[in-house]
């Protein structure tokens, strides 16, 4: 090896390699001064040859083109394009013979360089190898009128010649910093782009051709209806395009396997035709691409509409465009679109683990034509979780982006507990139970929200806990079946249990679904409710609740809750009511029948009837809110009931100068009063008002203390312990714990009495009686009523006062006769 070397050193240092090295350097030397004497020749004839040459241009384009051009200069470029000649054209200006009417430069540049075959020059042909334009703008117009500035290519007769015989064809173009702008009045098109560089090798077969152009270009428009806005505004495209013009179809093809839109790549196919009358197109574009870059791509009236949702991982796009560019109106728009396991973003909220397959046309029904109201989008196999309910869509539909509806199918099965993700837990909590929903809709889309829904199907809910937050009551076991027709909100089956109170329940809503969002004070529900026992004061307790709370406004997410709380303040509730038994405190009644309307959060009772105490009681009134209380209204008829039993019942109504057990017989009466009831449903003490008459048949007072007292002073032989009435009744007016008897008449046994004056409940009695002393059983055998009345206050009469002293009942004398009616 260092023999080699050793032999080799020895080679280059001898002199047949010196002579070699010498030979070679005057070659290249050679070869260089060639070249710059060929150009200085070259430059040389151009400028002795410049006019002729220059002549010979303007030929050649003035032979093809009508209107004007104007080149400013034209120099050659020393050693560009050797061997061939490059020539540099400034200022050049290209119109057609219309420019006056529409004020469009159809080719405006600083430099144009042309590359022209030396040996065809030498043979006193112009043959174009190479065009490169700089700083230019190439604007192509269609006015509305049908004026274009493109003609100015002039036709030739087909059996004519050129006057040069130059038949060439350009083999490579350059763009650099050019401005292309392509205005269609007639079609409402306009394409915009500022190439920043664009390089073409043109390779040609006969007619044909195919070249694979490098394109860096901004795209300031791309709107197939400027009505609509712009696709990629202000977008960089870059890549490598393969296209070819088939000479046999007139039509331009390209290809582009990763052309950069924006930041994202994708594949392009694409043909143009170039009739001159029809110029039929088809774009097919396919990506992955995050949903908001997909956005930002679309022109104005798509995106506006879909920027607000948005895909955290990239999803599949196909799209096809297929148009005119001569024709109105949009062109055909498919795409189609699938994603898995994504997370979708909605106004409302968030969609997770979401999945589904799309598509969109702007040409749904053929022949309706391409624009937004014949648009629309298509949803399959929708799936996902709104928070954490599971729901699917099999297929839905949005239709017309002018007056946007949708419809379709929505589906879910979720454990009832999942619903305390959406509904704000001081408004209702839930545990337990499943929920099935099975539902068609339809509805109109105003800015992204729901109006004038439709929906048909069920729902149902099965064995669920439900607490009311506002009322802070908690519904057991509840089940529930709602119906949505198309008129009405069918709720069948629906049962719960709240402590001692079963309830069975069945509604209807007329047009539930638009009263729900537009006029919810107009929404009337229809219930029949049906109970086997009904605790009367836990009912209104639960009306009355004082703990009854508002739910709290959050954020956003809570909308769904405020909305239904909302709801539920503002409509009107009738509830027909029958139950088989209710008592409330110690009053029972059996076969209960009510009409309960709620309305404005006030309730109203209407054609109420009950069997208690072994007659009927009929009853109708009102309950106002106001702070923590609640005014109450009502009228009452009684006919028959036992009166001791419904006495006891009702606590004697706060009365403690006689017991229940005092009085006996059948009650009739009727009371027209107003109260106050506490948060409980208790009535406030003293609160009550109004005016009540009565009337007792078969009566019987026992031990009654004040008439006891009376009877051992002026009855000594007569039994006034046991005092049976023929007639017993009497009228009153209440106020609070006041009582104003106007006449409290009775005709017993012992004796007949009548009262009248002031009693209380507490202190301040102020009774006046009137006491025949004569025996009424002397006239027991009379039947006429009339003489009755005469015989009784004849012979010896008491006048007597029942007068509170020190909250004991004194008996005076009535010296004056006096009537204390207030």
């Amino acid at each position: 090896m260092n023999q080699f070397w050793e032999s080799t050193k020895a080679y280059l240092k001898t002199t047949n390699f010196r002579k070699i090295i010498k030979r070679v350097g005057f070659f290249f030397i050679g070869s260089i001064a060639f070249v710059l004497l060929c150009s200085g020749i070259l430059a040389i004839y151009f400028d002795a040859n410049k006019t002729e040459i220059v002549a010979q241009i303007n030929v050649k384009i003035n032979e093809n083109i009508k209107g004007t051009i104007h080149i400013g200069d034209i120099k050659y470029k020393l050693l560009t394009g050797f061997p061939n000649v490059t020539l540099a054209l400034s200022q050049v200006e290209l119109k057609d013979s219309l420019w006056a009417i529409h004020k469009r430069t159809l080719l405006k540049a600083a430099q144009i360089e042309i590359r022209l075959g030396l040996w065809s020059l030498l043979a006193n042909e112009i043959n174009i190898d190479k065009i490169e334009i700089k700083e230019a703008t190439l604007y192509l117009f269609k006015g509305k009128n049908g004026i274009v500035n493109t003609d100015v290519f002039r036709s030739k007769p087909k059996d004519a010649k050129s006057k040069s015989s130059t038949t060439s064809s350009i083999d490579e173009i350059v763009f650099n910093q050019v401005r292309f702008v392509s205005e269609n009045q007639v079609g409402n098109k306009r394409f915009d782009f500022d190439v920043i560089f664009l390089k073409s090798k043109i390779e040609h077969d006969n007619d044909n051709w195919h070249t694979d152009v490098y394109l860096k270009t901004l795209a300031k428009s791309m709107a197939f209806n400027t009505k609509r806005g712009s696709f990629i505004q202000d977008k960089i495209v870059e890549g490598v395009l393969a296209v070819d013009f088939l000479n046999e179809k007139n039509q331009i093809s390209v290809a582009a396997q990763d052309i950069e839109i924006g930041k994202d790549p994708f594949v392009i196919h694409a043909h143009f035709s170039l009739d001159k009358n029809k110029s039929p197109f088809d774009i097919t574009i396919k990506t992955d691409i995050l949903w908001q870059d997909a956005s930002n791509l679309m022109s104005e009236n798509i995106s506006s509409r879909i920027s607000r949702f948005d895909l955290k991982k990239p999803i599949q796009i196909g799209c096809t465009i297929i148009g005119d560019m001569n024709a109105t109106g949009d062109p055909q728009i498919v795409v189609k679109t699938k994603t898995s396991d994504n997370e979708l973003q909605i106004p409302d909220g968030l969609i997770s683990n979401c999945s589904f397959d799309a598509s969109f046309t702007n040409n749904y029904k053929k022949g309706n034509g391409c624009n937004d109201v014949n648009s629309t989008i298509t949803l399959r196999n929708f799936s996902g979780a709104y928070k954490t309910i599971p729901f699917s869509i099999p297929i839905g539909i949005i239709s017309n982006f002018e007056k946007t509806t949708a419809a379709g199918s929505f589906k879910s099965d979720f454990d009832i507990s999942r619903l305390n993700a959406i509904v704000n837990k001081d408004f209702m909590r839930f545990s337990g139970g499943q929920a099935k929903v099975n539902l068609e809709y339809k509805f109109d889309i105003v800015n992204l929200e729901i109006q004038k829904p439709m929906f048909t199907g069920n729902v149902s809910v099965k064995n669920a806990t439900v607490n009311y937050g506002p009322r802070n009551v908690t519904f057991q076991k509840t089940d529930i079946q709602l119906d949505f027709t198309e008129k009405a909100l069918l709720i069948k089956k629906i049962k719960f249990k709240d402590r001692k109170n079963t309830v069975f329940m069945e509604g209807k809503v007329d047009n539930f679904l638009t009263l729900y969002y537009d006029n919810p004070e107009k929404m009337v529900v229809n219930w029949d409710i049906y109970c086997p026992f009904l605790d009367v004061k836990q009912f209104l307790g639960i009306i009355t609740r004082s703990s009854q709370k508002k739910v709290k406004k959050k954020n956003k997410t809570d909308d769904f809750s405020n909305k239904l709380s909302s709801v539920i303040d503002k409509c009107q509730v009738v509830l027909n009511l029958k139950a088989d038994k209710m008592v409330y405190s110690k009053l029972e009644a059996t076969k209960a029948k009510a009409t309960v309307l709620l309305v404005n959060n006030t309730l109203i009772v209407k054609n109420g009837w009950v069997q208690s105490s072994g007659g009927t009681i009929a009853f109708d009134g009102q309950l106002v809110p106001k702070n923590n209380l609640f005014f109450l209204e009502s009228n009452v008829k009684i006919n028959r009931v036992a009166i001791t039993q419904f006495l006891t019942s009702l606590n004697n109504f706060g009365i403690q100068s006689f017991k229940p057990k005092n009085i006996k017989g059948y009650l009739s009466a009727s009371a027209s009063v107003k109260g106050t009831l506490l948060s409980g449903g208790q009535l406030k003490t003293n609160s009550l008002a109004g005016v009540a008459k009565f009337d007792v048949n078969k009566g019987a007072l026992v031990d009654f203390e004040p008439i006891k007292k009376v009877g051992k002073l002026a009855f000594p032989f007569r039994d006034v312990n046991n005092i049976v009435f023929s007639d017993l009744s009497g009228d009153f007016n209440i106020d609070g714990d006041l009582v104003n008897v106007n006449t409290l008449k009775v005709s017993s046994s012992v004796l007949n009495l009548d009262i009248n004056g002031l009693y209380s409940f507490n202190r301040g009695t102020n009774l006046a009686l009137t006491i025949p002393l004569r025996n009424p059983k002397r006239d027991e055998n009379i039947t006429d009523k009339n003489e009755i009345a005469d015989r009784r206050n004849k012979g010896i009469v008491l006048y007597l006062l029942a007068v509170d002293e020190e909250g004991k009942i004194k008996i005076k004398w009535n010296k004056n006769h006096e009537k204390l009616n207030r």
